[in-house]
């Protein structure tokens, strides 16, 4: 009996002991005894207690912190098997609020689960280069005077002059005290060699806050050198460099103020003349100029990678757990904390609630300045935006939040003054109950932004984005004779990748990317990026777009140079690691792509009859089919189908369903495996989730299909396989008139059954039996075994023309196995879609993303061929020829 007892007090929470034995001891889930450990100028070591008393079960914690200019916390989530953590990546010589939370099993959020909050300065880092300003022979000596760095931490107490002969490889060093009131410092360096060059650096050093004996050294200046001769003339140095600085003064003072008189007479003549017809005039665009990245520049660390030699730079970088894409990344994040920009407008009373988050700023050197009207305060130039320069063109974007309620007109106005014709949106509205963005243009019709009309011409939704077209209008611009005076403008929005991730597959991304940046003609704007922030999807996309380009024209690819570069432009560009790999990834398989990609005549070769597969042609479409089926499942992919309790589910091994695709069923309380189905989602051209595969019902899984079919509203069912009750193919439907299938939830009734053009149509209601909501079902079968191309072209045709009522959810097409005559009718309407859109049709991007998510549906290189002879017959149709696709790949 006191066996049980122990054994039941060891494995029981606290709480529920308390609670068994009648304890009134106060629970607590507080850690105890919050302790910070090492503190450097960029970590802070943090250790605690578990709780005593625990309510439940602690599943690990959670770490909180957050300092004075950016409130808003953040947090990393620890093991329960840790109570210790090192905070990283934080910024030097900055307070820091810190606490730690319990996450206990069914406690919620609760407050009272928090340690008591410490704070914390991290200690300083070196500051940046001096600037040596002067360099002067003496006689066996040098003079050396350089400027103090503009970039510090809290004071500069110490400089070290580094000096050796360019035929040695050591430096000497002779320490300097630093006098924190003066920005220009001098020395003299005595005891050297005549006749001999010397290299000098200087750097500085901050005295630690945490540590006062250490010294944290910054960066050393630019090298210079000087030659020691015996014959040097010995100037007073001191009094000359005095001199010179009174007389560079008193020109600076006289120049400023001439200067200042000239600027104000001319702002009062701008003021008076031409200020106040701004709204007037036609068009002004903004141009910011700045030093150009160098294309052809060739940094010995992160040189350019050909394109030949790019997946083999990937793998390396892929290699031990993703080794090399950290410290490539980190060296990013370092270089940018060490280069600030000043923000000071972006953070003025005025302008901070035009940003939609505290820490993301527009820098001040590179922002968008929208011009003033009259009697506006100059505040009104605002708004969080930056030129970014793209591949051999300056100012190519513009990196942008997402509009805020009291930001439209601004953002209108920036679209009109820069003349844009491309907006990129790579957003939703909300996500994950998160407001990211607002609705900046009209949901339909007309909408006014200020003094700019916006009106919605059309709106195509595609499956992972949206292009809308509108025409604007400035409603105070003078217009021209015979002019409307209204812009075109396109609107591309991806509605498929969420914030601070990365898509699914690169592929629709790539065809994006290069889609919305050819929409932007040589003579209009910049095209105006945006995602929430601004900075993360925003700067992929940027960097991608930059990187093909760059491939197209140079044959070569510099991710690593080109985003060090431009994160000087715009902060926080390309905001996660993730995001970092997603790009190198993504770049690797559009010249994959690109290499494998089938010519005209190569694919007028393999339509032929009879080919012959040792020709170069069709060496070539074996290459494509090996690249559109290199994907290879997992045991991990097939978790759910191959729990035993869903094997008998499944007709064959060969085709189950990935974990990331399958279709979920409503689960059944209690029982194992009750949410399994073998079905797949498919993409289509228009939707998403456009298409379900899955294989004919089994006796035993009748219920569950049906069971899909009311949970996901699926109105369209098209049949491919015959029925046969003897090879254990039975009919899944109630067979006569006014009979039912019952489920706990639902009933499934027969109404007709009708002939159409070669099918059979049978409509049914699936009614629940806990209210009056019904679902209106067709199922349609071809009147006879497919066995030509063109039945399916015809089978698609009648899906798409006669039962669009239908088509509400999504279309579950069903074959035998659930494999690869359902994807070729799925592939082939989806291409029929993209080539009544875009004129042409990408076979292989499709054929490679339905294999992703079903791998192995096209089994043979023959099943790959029948989507290209079906686009052949559909082409024929229209009484186009079948041309190579001028998508993305092509121009790689």
């Amino acid at each position: 009996m006191f066996l049980v007892i122990a054994i039941f007090l060891y494995f029981q929470p606290y709480a529920l002991i308390c609670q068994v034995l009648g304890s009134e001891i106060k629970v607590s889930n507080k850690p105890a005894n919050l302790t910070i450990g090492n503190v450097t100028n960029t970590t802070i070591a943090l250790s605690w207690n578990r709780p005593e008393r625990p309510s439940g079960e602690i599943l690990g914690y959670q770490l909180f912190y957050a300092y004075e200019s950016n409130p808003a916390s953040k947090s990393v989530n620890v093991t329960y098997a840790k109570v210790h953590y090192t905070l990283s990546n934080l910024k030097p010589f900055t307070e820091y609020k810190i606490w730690v939370e319990s996450s206990v099993m069914g406690d919620g959020d609760n407050d009272s689960d928090s340690s008591e909050a410490l704070k914390q300065f991290t200690d300083v880092s070196g500051p940046g280069p001096p600037r040596i300003t002067n360099v002067t022979c003496l006689h066996s000596a040098f003079f050396i005077q350089w400027q103090r760095p503009i970039e510090f931490f809290n004071t500069i107490d110490l400089y070290t002059i580094y000096y050796k002969s360019t035929n040695n490889d050591k430096y000497n060093e002779i320490k300097v005290n630093s006098n924190s009131s003066s920005d220009v410092l001098n020395q003299i360096v005595d005891n050297l060699t005549d006749n001999t060059e010397y290299e000098i650096r200087v750097s500085g050093a901050s005295r630690s806050v945490l540590k006062p004996n250490k010294f944290m050294e910054g960066v050393c200046s630019e090298p210079k050198r000087i030659k020691i001769k015996s014959d040097c003339d010995q100037p007073d140095l001191f009094e000359g460099t005095n001199k010179y600085l009174n007389v560079v003064l008193i020109i600076v003072i006289v120049f400023a103020s001439f200067a200042l008189f000239l600027t104000i007479c001319v702002v009062a003549i701008w003021r008076h003349c031409f200020h106040a017809a701004y709204y007037y005039l036609e068009e002004s665009r903004q141009v910011v100029t700045a030093p150009a990245f160098d294309w052809d520049a060739r940094n010995e660390q992160y040189p350019p990678i050909s394109v030949k030699d790019f997946a083999r730079h990937v793998a390396s970088l892929h290699a031990d757990g993703d080794i090399g894409f950290s410290k490539e990344y980190d060296s990013i994040q370092c270089a940018s904390l060490h280069d600030q920009f000043s923000s000071d407008v972006s953070t003025h009373p005025e302008n901070k609630l035009k940003n939609r988050y505290l820490n993301i700023l527009a820098y001040d050197h590179s922002r968008v300045r929208l011009m003033a009207g009259p009697s506006q305060n100059r505040w009104v130039d605002y708004i969080n935006a930056n030129y970014i320069d793209g591949f051999e063109k300056i100012n190519a974007y513009i990196g942008t939040q997402g509009p805020l309620p009291n930001t439209f007109d601004c953002f209108w106005r920036m679209i009109w003054e820069q003349g844009v014709s491309v907006i990129v949106m790579i957003t939703n509205l909300v996500e994950r109950g998160r407001r990211k963005c607002d609705m900046y243009w009209p949901k339909e019709g007309t909408e006014t932004y200020g003094h700019i009309q916006v009106r919605l011409i059309k709106e195509d939704v595609l499956a992972m984005y949206t292009v809308r077209t509108m025409k604007i209008l400035h409603l105070k611009v003078k217009r021209k004779k015979y002019s409307t005076g209204e812009r075109l403008l396109h609107q591309f929005h991806y509605t498929n990748w969420h914030d601070h991730g990365t898509p699914d597959h690169p592929l629709p991304i790539l065809s994006f990317v290069s889609k919305s940046s050819a929409a932007n003609e040589g003579n209009s704007g910049p095209i105006v990026v945006h995602c929430s922030a601004g900075v993360g999807r925003t700067g992929t996309y940027i960097v991608l777009d930059a990187m093909l380009k760059q491939i197209r024209t140079k044959k070569e690819v510099n991710i690593y140079g080109y985003l060090r570069y431009i994160r000087n432009q715009r902060n926080h560009l390309v905001q996660t690691e993730e995001q970092y790999i997603f790009i190198h990834d993504a770049i690797l398989e559009a010249i994959t792509f690109a290499e494998n990609t089938l010519g005209t005549e190569c694919l007028q070769y393999i339509l032929q009859p009879n080919v012959d597969t040792n020709s170069e042609y069709w060496m070539q479409f074996e290459a494509n089919y090996q690249m559109v089926t290199a994907f290879e499942a997992r045991d991990y992919n097939h978790i759910s189908a191959n729990k035993p309790c869903n094997q008998a589910k499944n007709r064959s091994q060969e085709f189950v369903p990935l974990e990331s695709s399958r279709v979920h069923l409503t689960p059944k309380p209690g029982i194992e495996g009750s949410d399994y189905i073998n079905a797949s989602w498919i993409l289509g051209f228009k939707k998403l989730k456009e298409f379900v595969i899955t294989q004919h019902p089994m006796e035993q899984t009748i219920i569950d299909f049906w069971q899909m079919i009311w949970d996901h509203n699926a109105q369209t069912i098209v049949l491919l396989s015959a029925v046969d009750e003897s090879q254990g193919y039975p009919a899944f439907w109630p067979s006569e008139k006014n009979t039912t299938f019952d489920s706990d939830n639902f009933k499934v009734k027969s109404i007709e059954e009708s002939e159409l053009d070669g099918t059979v149509s049978r409509d049914f209601t699936i009614q629940s039996l806990h209210d009056d909501y019904e679902l209106t079902v067709r199922i349609i079968q071809p009147s006879h075994t497919i066995t030509e191309i063109s039945d399916i072209i015809h089978l698609i045709t009648i899906v798409q023309q006669y039962h669009l009522e239908y088509q509400n959810g999504p279309i579950v097409v069903v074959d035998e196995l659930g494999g690869t005559v359902s994807a070729t009718f799925c592939c082939l309407t989806t291409l029929m879609k993209q080539l009544d859109y875009d004129s042409h049709a990408d076979v292989s991007i499709y054929a490679k993303l339905y294999h992703n998510r079903i791998p192995g549906i096209w089994k043979t290189i023959d099943d790959y061929l029948v989507l290209y002879k079906g686009l052949n017959v559909i082409t024929t149709s229209k009484g186009v020829s079948l041309i190579a696709s001028p998508s993305y790949v092509n121009s790689c």
